[in-house]
């Protein structure tokens, strides 16, 4: 982890929550991303105002095409969910840069650890940095059906 990633030219990031197109992250991830699936909007509204929200936006349009959520104390733990590119922008290394500026900001809050779980974007966040848990048999989880 040398450089810090960018976005690409003709993208702007914020994490201004009034820029954050609701409507639009509650559709990508309750339909097209697997760890939120069915998510009714009733808790997206819930989890994005309870959360350090990114948002990547095309800077002509205005229009969102990326989302990332952070879920910390803003002291001592954060937590990286529900990272989301819109499939029409995929490849140009949004994402990449996306998660690169969360990262820069919440180290700026003086957290010491991010967590993350991902299925299958770890190639993704190792090169950001992030690598397993040293001793993952010291977390667990309380899960309610």
């Amino acid at each position: 982890m040398t450089d810090t990633p960018r976005l690409p030219e003709g993208y702007d990031i914020s994490a201004d929550p009034a820029r954050i197109d609701a409507a639009r992250v509650h559709r990508w991830l309750s339909t097209d991303a697997y760890w939120a699936l069915g998510r009714s909007r009733e808790r997206q509204d819930l989890a994005i105002a309870g959360s350090l929200n990114f948002g990547v936006y095309e800077a002509v349009s205005g229009e969102q095409v990326a989302y990332a959520r952070v879920v910390t104390d803003r002291a001592t733990f954060a937590w990286l969910c529900d990272v989301y590119v819109d499939r029409s922008v995929r490849g140009k290394g949004l994402g990449t840069g996306l998660v690169a500026a969360v990262r820069d900001e919440v180290r700026g809050y003086g957290v010491k650890r991010v967590v993350l779980a991902t299925h299958d974007a770890h190639g993704v966040y190792a090169e950001l940095g992030f690598r397993p848990l040293d001793r993952p048999d010291q977390w667990m989880a309380l899960l309610f059906e």
